[in-house]
């Protein structure tokens, strides 16, 4: 099965769990403003954290059938736990049904940067459980630099928390203290935030790790990968001004759009809600 060809004038297609996502296509927007985009938040069965393999694989293959039928000319997968799972999986399906389209997921330019930035070589992760349990960041570390320690830490709550639209009152603060607290012990420089809402903590995070502490994010990883793939396929689009970003969410489409505006720091606009056909699976 065989798309038309991609064309530079088709949208980069981004997608995440939920809102957390919106903190890569902002990356993109500011990076790559003459694309256009397309983000897709899979509200309704938020949070991929907790989620089995085998139904983020699913997952991801249903969504990258959607955005393709809906001309997407590149995929991000937005999201750690499904880019850590199904990233593979998902490259495996395109080529078998003939897709010529590039994935790029958030782990490994998370990862590539975190490890160039450490001095000491001793490198911090929070990510939620499923992430954790890949050991995908693992497996990223050691092929950048065996000898780079990575402290791993699972924060089961923290993503629900920030979805939710968080208050900063002390109970927040003494849960992410808690999931710091390895962190210290173990003397990282450099701490990877290996979920797409972390960022939006950002200055908690460091206030509690320290000034000499580096966070690490994928946006502007993702971006300069995309960048590079799009390039390579002829893929850029020519304009000169800035192109279009469009939503869609398979939940309420208020409460996205509401939380959404505070993640991407600029307008929603209008918000698409989706049914997805949830009878493919991997």
């Amino acid at each position: 099965m065989a798309d038309m060809a991609q064309l530079p004038e088709h949208p980069v297609a981004v997608f995440d769990s939920g809102v957390g996502g919106l903190t890569v296509l902002h990356e993109l927007l500011v990076s790559l403003p003459t694309e256009d985009y397309l983000y897709l938040g899979d509200t309704a069965r938020f949070p991929y954290g907790e989620r089995t393999p085998q139904e983020l694989r699913s997952f991801s293959i249903e969504i990258a059938e959607h955005l393709l039928a809906e001309g997407a000319k590149l995929l991000v997968v937005a999201c750690n736990a499904a880019s850590a799972a199904a990233l593979d999986a998902l490259e495996r399906h395109l080529i078998d049904t003939g897709r010529e389209v590039d994935v790029i997921g958030v782990v490994a330019p998370a990862t590539q940067l975190a490890v160039a930035g450490s001095h000491t070589g001793r490198i911090g992760l929070l990510a939620t459980p499923a992430t954790v349990a890949s050991r995908a960041y693992e497996r990223a570390v050691r092929a950048a630099d065996p000898h780079v320690h990575l402290e791993r830490v699972a924060c089961p709550d923290l993503a629900p928390i920030i979805q939710r639209g968080f208050q900063f009152d002390e109970q927040v603060v003494q849960i992410v203290r808690g999931y710091c607290a390895p962190l210290r012990a173990a003397e990282v420089d450099t701490v990877i935030l290996g979920c797409t809402h972390y960022p939006l903590i950002g200055p908690l995070l460091q206030r509690i790790l320290g000034r000499g502490v580096t966070l690490v994010t994928s946006g502007a990883g993702v971006a300069r990968s995309t960048e590079r793939a799009l390039a390579a396929r002829g893929l850029l689009n020519p304009r000169t001004g800035e192109g279009t970003y469009r939503f869609e969410c398979t939940a309420d489409v208020e409460s996205f759009n509401a939380l959404g505006t505070r993640f991407l720091q600029m307008p929603l606009n209008e918000v698409l809600h989706v049914e997805l056909d949830q009878r493919i699976a991997a």
